[in-house]
C-alpha cells in the first residue's frame, strides 16, 4: 500500500468528513471546509491517499519538493499544479492556520483502518513544510492530556509543552496540553527533521509491499483525537 498526500480540494470534503465522523465526537460543516480552503493565505488542508500503485513521478524542483527528499517516491508535493493521482482512497487529512510567524495545526486525522501505518506522520510532516512556506518559524498545537500515543509522536517532532487550557474539550471536560516546535528553520531542527524522514521513508517504502492492512492486524500508534476551536466553533474531539 502506497501513501501520499495532496492538498484539499472541495471534491474532498464528504470524504474528509467520513474519516472526522471516525475520529471526533464534534464536526465541522461543509461549509466551514469551504471556507478555509478559499483563505489559502492564512490556512493550508491536505489529505493523504492510500492506493495499491505508487504516485506518478514528479520531475518538479520547487523549494517544497527538494524538502521531501527520500520522501518523493512515496509522496505528492504540494505545488500548484499537482500530478494526476492513481486511483485512490482518501485515509487521512489535516489542516494549519499561520498567523505572521506562528502556524497552529487545527485538525489532523487518520481514518481507523489506515491508523499504526505512518499516515499521521505523513500529515504533520507537510503541515511542517507548508508552515515554513508560509513564513512560520515555529508550529504549536493542543493535544489532550491523556492521549500520550499522540504526544509521542509530537516530542518526536521537536514539540514540547509549554502550557496547559483547563476544560478545552467540551466532551468530557479534559485539559489540553499546549506545545510548541523550536524555531522550524533552524540547522538544527532541519537535521533532525532529515533523519527522521529518511526513518519514515524507510518505513512506508516497507510497508508498501505489504498486504492491505484490513488484512494485516497492526498496533495502533497514532491517533491525534483533538482540534482547536474554528470560526467560533468549540471543537473537542
Amino acid at each position: 500500500m502506497y501513501y501520499f498526500v495532496e492538498p484539499m480540494t472541495d471534491a474532498d470534503i464528504p470524504q474528509v468528513q467520513e474519516v472526522e465522523q471516525a475520529s471526533f465526537s464534534t464536526v465541522w460543516s461543509p461549509n466551514t471546509y469551504r471556507r478555509e480552503l478559499r483563505n489559502p493565505a492564512r490556512s493550508r488542508y491536505i489529505v493523504a491517499r492510500a492506493s495499491d500503485r505508487p504516485p506518478p513521478p514528479r520531475s518538479d524542483s520547487t523549494a517544497v519538493w527538494k524538502r521531501w527528499g527520500l520522501l518523493h517516491t512515496l509522496v505528492s508535493s504540494l505545488i500548484n499544479n499537482p500530478a494526476p493521482s492513481p486511483a485512490s482512497t482518501l485515509v487521512g487529512y489535516a489542516g494549519v492556520w499561520v498567523t505572521l510567524d506562528e502556524a497552529h495545526v487545527t485538525t489532523i486525522a487518520v481514518d481507523p483502518q489506515h491508523r499504526g501505518r505512518g499516515v499521521g506522520e505523513l500529515l504533520l510532516n507537510n503541515l511542517i513544510d507548508l508552515s515554513l512556506e508560509m513564513g512560520a518559524t515555529a508550529l504549536t498545537l493542543e493535544v489532550r492530556e491523556s492521549n500520550a500515543s499522540a504526544q509521542q509522536l509530537y516530542l518526536k517532532y521537536g514539540f514540547t509543552p509549554s502550557g496547559r487550557r483547563k476544560r478545552y474539550y467540551t466532551d468530557n471536560g479534559e485539559d489540553a496540553i499546549i506545545m510548541w516546535t523550536e524555531t522550524l528553520n533552524s540547522v538544527e531542527y532541519q537535521a533532525r527533521l532529515r533523519e527522521l524522514r529518511h526513518q519514515l521513508f524507510a518505513r512506508l517504502r516497507a510497508q508498501a509491499h505489504q498486504p492491505d492492512p484490513e488484512r494485516t492486524p497492526l498496533r495502533l500508534r497514532f491517533r491525534r483525537t483533538q482540534r482547536a476551536p474554528l470560526s467560533g466553533h468549540d471543537q473537542g474531539e
